[in-house]
């Protein structure tokens, strides 16, 4: 479980967020959902630096997150940012090799554990054909896919995602969420900020509500829509249908 306990969190000077307390289960698919500015994504990138979390603390399964070196939380916890200053002038390949840095000793000489992940994480994302490629050539679609293959050669039992459907079209992005769904069922313990709500509700098993920078309301997706929490925090209508053997949700 990663838990995040009356946690005060800042960007530079700047206090975001404060008292946040939230727990995100071990093997389940937790989405983080809000208006923008809630705090969203500052509440996730305290786990790779990117915000600082100035009191209170992080555990991950009963631990102190920051009590791990650097390369230890990377092989726990890897984390998809929503943004990037740029894609380098390296083949994909090489770019999904850096996921296996973590594992590999100072020289950074892979193993046949390595190339096996890394072989792994391009396959499952489709770009065995792109392999080659420098990934700064990549549409912003495929670079998004470059970016989650080295994700997955890290081999994490926790993979975080702040917006990982940016830049992707409508079947890409039904790839993406096969692909989430199988990581977890594989037992890897998904953390996600997303922006679409019928997204949310299909494939979270808990969702976190944030509002003006405060965590409004944890439960299930049926939780969430019985108490009428998404529809007064987004100020809209939702209405659900089955459609084959999965729930649908109209949202207005």
């Amino acid at each position: 479980m990663l838990e995040f306990k009356n946690a005060d969190i800042n960007i530079g000077r700047n206090e975001i967020l404060r008292d946040i307390s939230v727990c995100f289960e071990k093997g389940r698919i937790t989405s983080v959902i809000g208006p923008n500015g809630c705090g969203k994504t500052t509440l996730l990138q305290s786990l790779i630096g990117l915000s600082s979390v100035k009191k209170g603390s992080i555990l991950l399964d009963g631990e102190d997150y920051f009590s791990y070196k650097p390369r230890e939380r990377a092989k726990r916890l890897s984390f998809m940012s929503q943004f990037r200053e740029n894609t380098p002038n390296i083949t994909v390949a090489g770019l999904v090799e850096h996921g296996r840095f973590p594992h590999m000793g100072f020289a950074r000489k892979m193993n046949a554990d390595d190339r096996s992940a890394i072989e792994r994480a391009i396959r499952l994302t489709g770009l065995y054909d792109e392999r080659d490629i420098p990934a700064c050539e990549l549409s912003g679609g495929m670079q998004q896919r470059a970016y989650l293959a080295m994700q997955l050669a890290q081999e994490c039992p926790y993979m975080v995602f702040d917006e990982p459907m940016n830049h992707l079209d409508f079947p890409a992005q039904r790839e993406m969420y096969g692909l989430i769904k199988k990581l977890n069922r594989d037992g890897i313990t998904i953390i996600i900020v997303l922006h679409d709500l019928n997204h949310a509700l299909q494939i979270s098993d808990n969702i976190v509500i944030m509002k003006n920078r405060a965590i409004e309301y944890t439960g299930t997706a049926k939780e969430c829509l019985k108490t009428g929490i998404i529809e007064q925090v987004f100020n809209c209508r939702i209405h659900s249908f089955e459609s084959g053997n999965e729930m649908q949700y109209l949202i207005g």
